[in-house]
């Protein structure tokens, strides 16, 4: 197993790694809307926040030799399912390859953010 940390996304806030490659897989940690640069949360709208979400995935993708084209699956956290078509608008620009994908509402994210999202990924060897 190999640790993937790139400071070109957010640190974890917690003790868990930013991602992990086991063999060719990689299983990234959920992102949430949180600027690495600053700390701070990316905006107040669903679209600010999903758009920093898959900045902070990109950059923990490219890190570990991957990218949104070699997703497989993502799981999507939504703090309102109102937001559902919006947030759609937004993963469908970065996830053309449509993976596999389960969204949920749940009560509460970290930070209380709007979103969150994790993504199994094939690695180059």
């Amino acid at each position: 197993m190999k640790v993937v940390y790139t400071d070109k996304a957010p640190a974890a806030i917690g003790p868990y790694s930013q991602a992990m490659v086991v063999g060719n897989m990689l299983f990234t940690s959920g992102q949430i809307p949180v600027v690495p640069e600053t700390g701070e949360l990316a905006g107040e709208t669903i679209e600010a926040q999903a758009e920093q979400v898959m900045k902070n995935l990109s950059a923990v993708l490219a890190e570990a030799g991957s990218s949104f084209e070699k997703a497989v699956k993502t799981t999507c956290f939504l703090a309102d399912m109102g937001d559902f078509a919006a947030f759609n608008e937004i993963y469908a620009k970065y996830f053309v390859n449509k993976p596999a994908r389960s969204c949920v509402a749940v009560k509460t994210l970290p930070k209380n953010v709007l979103c969150e999202v994790e993504v199994i990924a094939v690695v180059e060897d």
